[in-house]
């Protein structure tokens, strides 16, 4: 996959949200946290969201070894995670 960048995964990122949550996702600052900005968004919803991510971007998330509670909560560190992890395949 060639390198993406934070604007696009970020674009990408806000697709995946809006689909569920509607124009209330398209608003979102990548520093929001999704559970307080978007109603519903609950765990179910956020397990979803991160096989959404998994599948839109061809990733495998560690739910064991990385704190996916951390790197979940927010579009932009979401987005941080997707960078890392799409280099770490590419090499």
């Amino acid at each position: 996959m060639p390198a993406l960048d934070q604007t696009e995964i970020g674009a990408r990122l806000t697709h995946l949200l809006a689909k569920r949550f509607g124009e209330e996702a398209r608003v979102l600052s990548p520093e929001a946290d999704l559970s307080d900005a978007l109603a519903g968004f609950d765990s179910l919803a956020a397990l979803e969201y991160v096989t959404a991510v998994e599948g839109e971007f061809g990733i495998e998330v560690d739910f064991v070894g990385d704190d996916v509670r951390y790197w979940f909560s927010t579009l932009g560190r979401t987005a941080e995670y997707v960078r890392d992890s799409v280099e770490d395949q590419a090499a």
